[in-house]
C-alpha cells in the first residue's frame, strides 16, 4: 500500500543533509579519480556497475504487498540478516535501508574520513552536557553513524576487533544463556575469511566465509616502532582476537585486495541475485505497525522519495538500525517509556521503560600529539596526490590501503586493573600521524573542533610529522540515553551520551595517557626523536601541566566517541526491569518483533564493536530460523 506526500509538505518529510563540507573536499577526490580518462574503466579497484566485478546489489522498484521477514536498516547487522534468512528458498525478506548504495570513493581504506559529514552520515550529534565535549563546537561531539548500504562498515576504520572472552561470559552471566564466548566463538569463525598466513591454523580464525580479514598493505615505519615500544613496556606482540587479549599488535582490518570489505560487499553482493530477497535503498522507516489488540508487530510504513509505503510481514519485522536508530524507530512506534511517549505525543502501545536507555559508547582521547624529528608519518600531501592514486591503481598498494591512519592496537592494564588477569581495562589505538596531518582540512571539521582551539593550540604544527595513541576506556561506567525530540521520524533523537558522569572513567583515561607517555620514551620512539606536543591546552592553561587535574581538564575538552554506541535496546532476562529484549532477542511484550545491532548489547565489549556486531547478527539468524524451522538451515 502506498499514499502520495502533499507537495506542500514535501520539505518537511525530508531529512535534509547537512552541507558543511567545502568544496575542496568535494571536488579533490573527484579530480583524482577523474584525471585520467581511462583510469576508471580499467581499474578493478574503481569500476562499479556493469564493469563491477563483484556487482552491485539491484535497488528493488517494486514491493510485495507482504514478505516472511522486513529487516530494517543494511548495515553490519541487517546486512547479515538478509543474506541469511534469504537462504531459505521459501522465505520472502524485505531489506529497507534510508541511504543509497556505496560510493567509489568509500571503497578507498585511506578515504575513510572522507565519508564522515557527508549523505552517506546520519550527522547525529550529542546534547550539550557539562564536562564533556568542552572543546567542541556548541560542546557537542558528533556521533558519525552509517546511512548507506552496508552502514557504518562503509564509514568506520575497518578495524576487525572482538573484545574479551570475559565480555561475552558476562552476558551470559547475566541470565543471557546462549552468549558465553564458547557458544559465540564459532559464529566469528563462520563469517571470516582470514587471508593472514599466519592465522590460517588457528582455532580463533575462520577462512572461506563472507567477510574478508587481512592486514593493511601498507605501514608506515611507525607501525613497527608501536610494536617494539609494546615489547619494551612488557608486552607481547600477538593476536588479540586470538586465546589472549592483553598485548599488542597490527590491526586486521575489513578489507579485501587493498579495498574496503563493507558488510554489504561481503554478505549482499554475493546473494544479490535471489529473488526472495528485495533491498530497496532511499527507504526511511517511519514507524512499526502494531496490532494492539494481538500485541503482534504486523509490518512497517516508510517512504521512498515522495510516496509512502506499507508492507506487511508474516512472521517478523527486525530491527538492525543500529544502537540509534533501533530505539528512536521502537520509540517513535509508542513502545518505551509511557511517560516519555506521551509527553511527545507518541501513543503509548507498551510500556517499556530500558529503550532508549544504558547508552554506552567507548569515548576516546583524541587531543595528544606526538611530535616526531622524520618525514615518516601520514602527511595528507605526502600520500593524498596523484602518484599514491597511480600506485593504488596498479598493485592495489600504498598509502591509499592504510586503515586510514590506524597502524597499530594494544589492550593494555592501567593501575585500575588486575594485572594478573588477561582483562585489560584500557585500548590505545596508534595513530601514524594526528588531526594536524591533514592541515585541519577535515579532521577538525570530523570532531567539530573549535575554531579558537584550531588556530591556537594546533594550527602552529599544522602538517608537521606526528603520531598518536588514542586512549579508550574499555568499560565505560558512565552511562547515557537518548529520547524522542518529536514524533516526526525525520527529527533527530536527543542524545545524551553522559561521558564522564562517573568520575572512574575519566581517571582511567589519564592513566591511558600516562602509558602513551610512557610509549613516547621507549628507544622506539626516541629513534624518531619522539616528543609530546605540551603547549597547555586551551581552557587548560591554568592548571599545572602534567599533573592529573590538567589531564582530566585536557580530556573534558577533546575527547569524543570512538564510533561504539551500545546497549540501547538492553539483552536480559525477563527479571531484569531495564531489559528490552530477551536473550533470543525478541522484544519484550511484542510478538513478531526483534532487535539485531550493537543495541543488544547488555554491556559495550572491550573493543571495537562492528565484528561483535557481524557476529550477533550471525548467531540471530539461527535463532529466527530454529524458531520457525526448528534447525538453523
Amino acid at each position: 500500500m502506498q499514499f502520495e506526500i502533499p507537495k506542500g509538505h514535501e520539505e518537511t518529510m525530508k531529512h535534509l543533509v547537512n552541507r558543511r563540507m567545502s568544496i575542496r573536499r568535494l571536488l579533490l577526490p573527484l579530480f583524482l579519480l577523474m584525471s585520467s580518462g581511462h583510469f576508471l574503466a580499467s581499474s578493478n579497484a574503481f569500476a562499479w556497475g556493469k564493469d563491477d566485478p563483484e556487482g552491485r546489489v539491484k535497488n528493488a522498484r517494486k514491493y510485495l504487498t507482504e514478505y516472511d521477514f522486513i529487516v530494517v536498516g543494511a548495515g553490519s547487522a541487517g546486512a547479515v540478516i538478509a543474506s541469511r534468512l534469504s537462504e531459505i528458498g521459501d522465505w520472502t525478506v524485505l531489506l529497507l535501508e534510508a541511504g543509497g548504495d556505496e560510493t567509489i570513493w568509500s571503497d578507498v581504506p585511506g578515504a575513510a574520513k572522507y565519508q564522515q559529514l557527508t549523505e552517506m552520515d546520519w550527522q547525529y550529534q550529542t546534547e550539550p552536557q557539562p564536562g564533556q565535549c568542552l572543546g567542541l563546537k556548541e560542546h557537542r561531539c558528533n556521533w558519525p553513524r552509517g546511512k548507506v548500504l552496508g552502514g557504518s562498515s562503509v564509514l568506520n576504520y575497518m578495524l576487525y576487533v572482538r573484545g574479551n572472552r570475559r565480555d561475552y561470559d558476562s552476558w551470559s552471566a547475566m541470565g543471557n544463556y546462549g552468549w558465553s564466548y564458547e557458544e559465540v566463538l564459532p559464529y566469528f569463525i563462520k563469517s571470516e575469511d582470514n587471508r593472514n598466513p599466519y592465522f590460517a591454523q588457528s582455532p580463533y580464525h575462520g577462512v572461506g566465509g563472507l567477510l574478508t580479514i587481512q592486514e593493511a598493505p601498507y605501514h608506515t615505519p611507525l607501525a613497527s616502532a608501536f610494536l617494539e615500544a609494546g615489547i619494551e613496556l612488557g608486552y607481547e606482540n600477538r593476536d588479540c582476537n586470538g586465546e589472549y587479549q592483553t598485548g599488542f599488535m597490527i590491526p586486521q582490518g575489513t578489507i579485501r585486495r587493498g579495498s574496503r570489505c563493507s558488510a554489504a560487499k561481503a554478505f549482499l553482493r554475493p546473494v544479490r541475485h535471489r529473488p526472495n530477497l528485495h533491498v530497496a535503498m532511499q527507504a526511511h522507516v517511519h514507524r512499526i505497525l502494531i496490532d494492539p489488540h494481538l500485541r503482534r508487530a504486523e509490518g512497517v510504513v516508510f517512504q521512498r522519495k515522495r510516496k509512502i509505503f506499507q508492507i506487511m510481514a508474516r512472521k517478523e519485522v527486525i530491527l538492525a538500525a543500529g544502537a540509534i536508530g533501533s530505539p528512536h524507530l521502537l520509540l517513535l512506534s509508542g513502545i518505551g517509556d509511557a511517560r516519555h511517549l506521551q509527553q511527545v505525543g507518541v501513543p503509548v502501545v507498551h510500556h517499556l521503560p530500558g529503550v532508549g536507555r544504558n547508552l554506552q559508547d567507548h569515548i576516546s582521547g583524541r587531543g595528544m600529539v606526538y611530535l616526531i624529528n622524520e618525514t615518516v608519518s601520514l602527511v595528507e600531501p605526502r600520500f593524498f596526490n596523484l602518484p599514491s592514486l597511480l600506485k593504488y591503481k596498479r598493485s592495489l598498494d600504498g598509502p591509499w590501503t592504510a586503515l586510514s591512519g590506524t597502524e597499530g592496537l594494544a589492550w593494555v592494564n592501567t593501575k585500575y586493573a588486575d594485572p594478573n588477569d588477561d582483562f585489560p581495562d584500557m585500548q590505545l589505538q596508534f595513530i601514524a600521524g594526528s588531526p594536524i596531518s591533514d592541515g585541519g582540512k577535515t579532521l577538525r571539521h570530523n570532531d567539530g573542533i573549535r575554531d579558537d582551539i584550531w588556530d591556537e593550540y594546533y594550527e602552529p604544527i599544522s602538517l608537521e610529522d606526528t603520531w598518536q595513541p588514542i586512549p579508550i576506556v574499555l568499560r565505560p561506567r558512565s552511562k547515557g540515553y537518548l529520547l524522542l525530540n518529536s514524533d516526526d521520524p525525520y527529527d533527530k533523537p536527543l542524545i545524551y551520551a553522559n561521558y564522564f558522569q562517573d568520575e572512574y572513567d575519566l581517571k582511567v583515561m589519564i592513566e591511558g595517557m600516562k602509558i602513551g607517555l610512557a610509549l613516547s620514551q621507549t628507544s622506539a620512539f626516541q629513534r624518531f626523536g619522539s616528543r609530546f606536543y605540551d603547549k597547555p591546552f586551551p581552557g587548560c592553561q591554568h592548571l599545572p601541566l602534567f599533573t592529573d587535574d590538567y589531564w582530566g581538564c585536557f580530556l573534558r575538552h577533546y575527547s569524543t566517541t570512538l564510533y561504539h554506541q551500545a546497549g540501547t535496546c538492553k539483552m536480559g532476562n525477563s527479571s531484569d526491569p531495564t531489559a528490552v529484549v530477551d536473550p533470543e532477542l525478541r522484544v519484550y511484550g511484542i510478538a513478531g518483533l526483534r532487535v539485531v545491532d550493537a543495541s543488544i548489547m547488555p554491556n559495550v565489549v572491550s573493543g571495537n564493536t562492528n565484528a561483535p556486531v557481524i557476529m550477533i547478527a550471525e548467531k540471530a539468524a539461527d535463532l529466527i530460523k530454529r524458531s520457525w524451522l526448528g534447525y538453523a538451515g
